[in-house]
């Protein structure tokens, strides 16, 4: 069992049960999957750039990541039906905590002036997503091997009842959000 799941389930879930007033522990929020996407756009067409996106992701994640294809066909952004669009890995259980733990610890810091994560990122189901500008932030990237820096969307899904409990679990598990600025 990875460090952090164990923390979760020993401690976390016991003290947000005692401060949102829950009957059960199964009413507690917690973490269903994350999906990490990366769109490549036009490059998806380049079978090098998306062999190399591919082995990178894979360092990423120890997932090996499908290729996704666009669903319509759009003149504007030069897009055709059916052709390459990006990489998507979805990750559970304790692949998931461990990803959680690097990202929190290791990853997120090494970001060039970082101020913390935007709270305003939850939607109305209470799931998180943000964006990384830069792929190479993960140490499992080597940065002189990458050919192109590319950005990542994470997504945190969150089984919960409101998006505070949302917020107050990943404050919890020390995500680095940063305060709401008031006017």
């Amino acid at each position: 069992m990875s460090r952090l799941k164990e923390l979760f389930s020993k401690e976390i879930k016991v003290s947000l049960k005692e401060q949102f007033g829950y009957k059960n522990l199964y009413m507690v929020p917690e973490i269903q999957k994350i999906v990490l996407n990366m769109g490549l756009g036009l490059d998806g067409n380049d079978s090098k750039i998306i062999k190399s996106s591919q082995e990178d992701l894979s360092l990423i994640t120890g997932q090996k990541p499908i290729i996704t294809k666009f669903k319509k066909s759009v003149s504007n952004f030069k897009t055709r039906k059916n052709t390459n669009a990006g990489l998507k890995v979805t990750l559970r259980k304790n692949k998931m905590y461990e990803f959680i733990d690097r990202l929190v610890n290791i990853a997120l810091p090494r970001i060039k002036d970082f101020r913390g994560l935007s709270p305003d990122g939850f939607d109305k189901f209470g799931n998180y997503t943000f964006g990384i500008k830069e792929h190479i932030i993960f140490p499992e990237v080597n940065f002189d091997k990458a050919d192109k820096i590319r950005g990542l969307d994470i997504t945190i899904v969150i089984k919960s009842i409101k998006k505070e409990d949302s917020f107050e679990l990943l404050k919890k598990l020390n995500f680095p959000f940063r305060n709401k600025r008031s006017n």
